[in-house]
């Protein structure tokens, strides 16, 4: 199981790598999630969380 953002649930994206000769590889897009304290229902807990959610203030971090 692949790990995804906590708050909004953003997780692995997959498509094709095209080179300039325009053969085709797969790939992968990895969301940038850290590991953080959150404040959830009053208690905190860890939680992955992606730098998009920090960024924007849709989660609070806890102390």
């Amino acid at each position: 199981m692949s790990k995804e953002c906590a708050i909004c649930h953003k997780s692995v994206a997959y498509g094709n790598a095209i080179s300039h000769s325009h053969r085709r590889s797969n790939r992968r897009w990895e969301p940038n999630l850290r590991r953080v304290r959150i404040v959830v229902n009053g208690a905190s807990k860890r939680a992955y969380v992606c730098t998009r959610c920090l960024r924007s203030g849709k989660v609070q971090r806890a102390i």
